[in-house]
This record gives C-alpha cells, sequence and structure tokens, in this order.
C-alpha cells in the first residue's frame, strides 16, 4: 500500500480492506456464471473492478453514478453467494450514506455487514461495519460514539491482522482526541500512525496523515503552523490526485476558514508562499 496512493489507499485502504483484495478468495464457485452474465451487462467489466469505479465516483462527489454501480455489484454478490462482493458493495453504500449523512441507510447497511459476519464467519465485515460507524458519527460531531466504534473497529483489525485499516484508524481517532481537547493522545496517535505506515513502506510521504497534524495545530492555536500544513496538504492532494473522503475534508475546510479568520492578511499569503517547498518529511520532524 503506497501512500502516494493513499486515497488509493486510504481509501483503497478503504476500498482494499473493505471491498475486495483483502477479503479473500470468493467462496462459491457456483455464481460464476452469474457473475459472467452479469459483467456482460455492466460494460464487461469485473465486479471487484466496477467497485474501485464506484469508489473513485464516490471520491468526485458523484455518488448517484457511484450507488448505482454498487447496487449492481451487490445483486450479482448475493446472486452468486460471493462474500466479497456482498461485502465490498455494502462497504461502498456506507460510504455514501457518509456524504448525506443518512444514519438510517447506515443502520440498514450495517445490519446486512453483521449478517455477513455472522454467516460467514469472516470478522473482517464486523470491523468493516465499525469503521463505518465511526467515520459517520465523527462526521456528524458525536465524538463519543465514534470513538466508541473506533476502538471496535481497531480491537478487530489488529486481532485479526488487517494493519491497514489498523493502521488508518490511528489517524481517524486523532481527530476525535483533538475534538474533544485531548491534544497529548491525538499528538500520539498521529506520531503512531506514521511510525506504522514507515514500517510497512519505508521512505514513503503520506500526503493524507497532513489533514490530522494541520487539525491538531489549528485546536492548539498554531494557526500560522496549522495554515501551513494546510497548504502543502492541498498541493500534494492536486499533484497526487488524491480526494479526501468527507471526515477528512471536513476539519480540513474547518482549518482553512479558521486560518484565515485569525491571521493578516499578509502573514497569511507569506505563510502560503512559505510552503511551496515543504512536504511531509520537513512537516512532521518540524510538528510533530
Amino acid at each position: 500500500m503506497k501512500i502516494t496512493i493513499i486515497l488509493s489507499t486510504l481509501f483503497l485502504l478503504t476500498t482494499t480492506i473493505s471491498c475486495s483484495s483483502d477479503a479473500g478468495d470468493v467462496k462459491s464457485e457456483k455464481g460464476s456464471a452469474t457473475i459472467v452474465q452479469d459483467t456482460v451487462v455492466t460494460n464487461e467489466k469485473d465486479p471487484k473492478e466496477l467497485l474501485n469505479e464506484a469508489y473513485q465516483l464516490f471520491k468526485e462527489g458523484n455518488d448517484s453514478a457511484s450507488i448505482e454501480i454498487a447496487n449492481k455489484v451487490l445483486a450479482v454478490g448475493y446472486a452468486s453467494h460471493n462474500d466479497t462482493l456482498i461485502g465490498g458493495a455494502l462497504a461502498s453504500l456506507c460510504r455514501n450514506s457518509q456524504r448525506s449523512q443518512d444514519t438510517v441507510r447506515l443502520a440498514e447497511l450495517s445490519e446486512e455487514l453483521a449478517a455477513l459476519a455472522t454467516t460467514s464467519g469472516n470478522q473482517k465485515w464486523m470491523m468493516i461495519r465499525a469503521h463505518m460507524n465511526a467515520e459517520m458519527w465523527r462526521l456528524i460531531g458525536n465524538m463519543d460514539r465514534a470513538e466508541a466504534f473506533y476502538n471496535e473497529s481497531m480491537e478487530i483489525s489488529f486481532a485479526i491482522n488487517s494493519m491497514g485499516m489498523y493502521t488508518i484508524d490511528h489517524f481517524n481517532k486523532s481527530f476525535v482526541s483533538t475534538a474533544k481537547g485531548d491534544f497529548v493522545e491525538a499528538r500520539r496517535l498521529i506520531k503512531k500512525y506514521y511510525a506504522l505506515r514507515e514500517e510497512a513502506d519505508p521512505g514513503s510521504e503520506d500526503a493524507y496523515g497532513l489533514i490530522a497534524l494541520s487539525y491538531l495545530l489549528e485546536q492548539e492555536g498554531n494557526y500560522k503552523g496549522a495554515h501551513e500544513v494546510a497548504v502543502v496538504t492541498r498541493r500534494l492532494f492536486q499533484e497526487q490526485n488524491l480526494f479526501p473522503e468527507p471526515p477528512d475534508e471536513k476539519p480540513l475546510i474547518m482549518v482553512e476558514e479558521k486560518v484565515k479568520e485569525e491571521l493578516e492578511p499578509e502573514i497569511y499569503e507569506a505563510v502560503k508562499s512559505d510552503a511551496a517547498d515543504e512536504s511531509v518529511s520537513t512537516l512532521i520532524a518540524k510538528y510533530l
């Protein structure tokens, strides 16, 4: 999992972990004909490829098209008794429910993920369920509920050795700690996140993790630092064609709005200009 594509892994983190490649082999051969038939109907693409397409559409904000594709894959999964496709499609639909903050729909999808975990005997689907609920409640602002779900997700991910999800939830949970004013814990979680990233991919430059750092600095009152990190984050996202997911972009937007209010125009522009040469590694060394 390369971090220059962390939302090919942060989110293909979630797509890979929650949808396809990490899910294991197809559990039933009986559905192969059904899958082939449906693949023809859906532009001759493999259902797993369609899940990646649904995720990309989600990142670009095209939820209607993303949902349509995910529902097609879900139908194929149920028809062929393919746990991987079912779980991947449910996870994809969970993400879509986050954008509209549709907790009712999320509850329905959570029940399906729990049922899938029971029938398949695969706790990964309970991990996905916990992670998706944590993301939703963080987005809504119920940090206590979000924290409880992150704890559940991290407990399961560590137990089943799903280190991708375990890693990303350190990043995710840091937002909760920051929002609750526990800056020491937030900093510990961000450091641990980067340590795990380095362990998995030595020398990686993880731009996505900078969102958490920028938010922490802003909440600590370091508006110049928060602005600097936010500027670099946006620049690297554009260069790497990354799209932050809704629960992660929300605090980044908050930071961008707050620093513009707090900093004098000349300081705001000077920091923005100076940040042009900064990298992930220099910012981590400077602020963590």
